[in-house]
């Protein structure tokens, strides 16, 4: 299990955790980043990261990436 930071560009991932604040994580499910889920890194610029979730380029910070485990 590692952060969403450090997964390989281009790989589909499982999301296994969530952490942070109860309020992180409401926002972070309302994005689609939920337990189960698949996430997809499609590249990564000065720290924060784009990815592909639920059939959606969502764009999230390198702190926020830090709390999804995948």
């Amino acid at each position: 299990m590692m952060p969403l930071c450090f997964a390989d560009v281009g790989t589909d991932n499982t999301i296994k955790k969530i952490g942070g604040s109860p309020e992180v994580k409401k926002h972070l499910e309302n994005l689609g980043f939920v337990v189960g889920g698949n996430v997809k890194v499609i590249t990564t610029l000065s720290g924060n990261v784009i990815v592909n979730v639920k059939e959606a380029r969502v764009a999230i910070s390198e702190e926020m990436a830090r709390k999804i485990m995948v």
